[in-house]
């Protein structure tokens, strides 16, 4: 299901809904709550962004609180890629030099990916077809975890 984004805040929502922002193009968010969202990367591997909606520059300019539960759903979108796609390693990064917020990458990775075992931005290996399970499923698995946990 894709919904266009209205003013309607969508984390009190017990639904799972896709959220098309029609601001930006083609950018997905699977989850969304009063400071923090999440994003789907583009890609050949699962990969997600969990931003926050305040601009803060770095994780140290976060209220204490607010960082501690980035972490926490850091940890759940971890967590539930893992358990869903079973990848070789997890990568986390956090550059912020092209967009200069906070924001963390969240990617599944496989030996037989077209990058690996190089950062998704380094340099391609090879050409890749990999056979995944179904993205929208993982999608929802941490939208009810991450509604599941309370934050």
């Amino acid at each position: 299901m894709k919904r266009v984004h209205s003013p309607t805040p969508h984390y009190k929502s017990k639904i799972f809904v896709i959220i098309v922002k029609k601001e930006v193009p083609m950018q997905i968010y699977i989850y969304e709550e009063s400071e923090i969202y999440i994003e789907k990367e583009e890609s050949e591997i699962p990969w997600l962004k969990i931003f926050t909606k305040e601009p803060y520059k770095e994780l140290g300019d976060m209220p204490k609180e607010l960082r501690l539960r980035l972490w926490e759903i850091y940890d759940i979108v971890e967590r539930e890629m893992k358990l869903y796609y079973k990848p070789k390693k997890i990568n986390m990064a956090s550059f912020a030099n092209m967009l200069p917020r906070v924001h963390i990458h969240v990617m599944a990775r496989f030996e037989d990916d077209s990058y690996f075992p190089n950062p998704m931005w380094g340099e391609k290996q090879r050409e890749a077809n990999l056979e995944l399970p179904d993205e929208k499923e993982f999608h929802k698995r941490v939208f009810n975890a991450l509604q599941r946990s309370g934050l």
